[in-house]
């Protein structure tokens, strides 16, 4: 987040992220003032005694430099390769994540902080949609520019792992987050609800297509490329830009967004950034995988248009 965002919600993130916050244990969704976190705000809380820390990206990168007291979260344990329909990096059961995430410490009562190591942007927002599913959005962030900004600022970095004692969680499943097949079916071009394309334009366009699917995009859908989102250190555009974005996608205040891309990455920052901005927002998982494999759904090709 540029200087002049930080400033104006630093006080506003400081005193939602005190260890004392009164924040739900679990359920509801995190929001402008806690979604993203400065460096500086983390390097003042490396201490906090419920502060959950988990880089996102190769294990080599972690090994090689990571923020001290943080572990190795691999992203491929938080989705299904394939699922029993086989769509590749759907959500997993409730079950399996909460066993995932217990043995990286976290319980109820933990603050998290998600940070990529590398350029691993959208995956980690998908790491975050994922805690969002489980009732624990309220209580995670993304570090931004991630681990290439906090080295850039000369913050101490390590190659030690912490030891950590395995967490205690009850997840609280939202139904407000996984968009399925047939809530998307309904909505194309349904007013109050924006599906956004999360890809790059030439697969939204039809200009190139995807390796055994079709070409084009959901009908009345619009295009904002995931990485667009980011400016070239990886992190959060200011507001004002990424507001403009949305606005120009024909999305208004107190619509529900709904994004897709290919397998439901690069929509997760869409996403994240929708919430960010206080949308109603919805993943669809299934993502151009499911829906292109459905020959009976329509599929449109060129600009976008309502």
């Amino acid at each position: 987040m540029h200087e002049g965002n930080w400033q104006r919600l630093a006080a506003s993130v400081m005193l939602a992220w005190l260890p004392c916050a009164a924040v739900a244990a679990c359920g509801g969704h995190g929001d402008h003032n806690s979604m993203v976190v400065p460096a500086a705000w983390l390097a003042e809380h490396l201490k906090d005694p419920n502060l959950v820390m988990l880089g996102i990206g190769q294990q080599s990168e972690y090994e090689g430099a990571h923020i001290p007291g943080s572990q190795f979260l691999s992203y491929p344990d938080i989705y299904l390769p394939k699922s029993q329909e086989g769509l590749r990096v759907e959500l997993p059961p409730m079950e399996r994540l909460t066993g995932i995430f217990e043995k990286l410490g976290v319980s109820n009562g933990s603050r998290i902080v998600l940070y990529p190591l590398e350029n691993w942007s959208s995956q980690t927002a998908r790491v975050y949609l994922t805690l969002d599913a489980m009732g624990l959005g309220a209580r995670a962030s993304i570090l931004d520019g991630g681990l290439p900004v906090w080295r850039s600022e000369g913050r101490p970095v390590t190659k030690d792992a912490p030891t950590v004692a395995r967490g205690k969680l009850e997840p609280c499943p939202q139904t407000d987050v996984i968009a399925k097949l047939d809530f998307v079916r309904a909505s194309m071009r349904k007013p109050g609800v924006d599906i956004v394309d999360a890809r790059n334009p030439e697969y939204y366009t039809g200009a190139q297509v995807p390796a055994g699917q079709r070409a084009g995009h959901i009908p009345g859908s619009s295009n904002i490329t995931f990485s667009t989102l980011l400016d070239e250190k990886g992190k959060l555009l200011p507001d004002e830009a990424i507001e403009a974005k949305f606005r120009d996608a024909g999305i208004q205040p107190g619509d529900c967004v709904v994004s897709y891309c290919h397998i439901g990455q690069q929509a997760s920052l869409v996403y994240f950034v929708a919430r960010y901005l206080g949308y109603d927002a919805r993943m669809y998982d299934g993502s151009w995988d499911e829906w292109s494999a459905h020959a009976e759904l329509p599929a449109d090709t060129g600009a976008y248009h309502r």
